[in-house]
């Protein structure tokens, strides 16, 4: 692939905890991509406007405060809403099985719970890249 897949790791909601978000970030730009993070608190409509603004590829939610089932459909339907059906939103936290589930029917990908393998979570995204090239 001659274009770096671009991500934006993002911290959504109220969270402060970003370790996590950092680890992955890394381990992201390791396996090649170019990464972008927000930072802590970030709203739906900032994250969804940062993706437009940074042209990216895949959007990565950190989520730790319970509050996924608001906070991943909302930003889900702001993409759809903005256009950005060609992009990927997945991400990870403490997510109970059922809940990933619902998610995954809503369009949302593949979500990734404590303990997953960095190598695992860029395969992912480099796998749904590959099926899923932008124009």
């Amino acid at each position: 692939m001659d274009k770096k897949i671009r991500v934006l790791v993002a911290k959504a909601g109220l969270d402060g905890h970003d370790r996590g978000a950092k680890v992955i970030a890394a381990a992201l730009r390791d396996a090649g991509m170019e990464v972008i993070y927000t930072g802590l608190r970030q709203t739906p409509e900032m994250i969804v406007e940062a993706a437009i603004q940074e042209d990216v590829d895949v959007i990565g939610i950190s989520i730790l405060s319970g509050a996924h089932m608001t906070i991943l459909p909302k930003i889900k339907k702001l993409m759809d809403d903005k256009g950005l059906d060609d992009v990927l939103l997945t991400g990870g936290g403490i997510i109970p099985k059922e809940d990933i589930e619902e998610l995954i029917v809503l369009g949302i990908g593949e979500l990734f719970t404590p303990g997953a393998s960095t190598t695992d979570i860029a395969g992912y995204i480099k796998d749904w890249i590959g099926k899923n090239p932008r124009s």
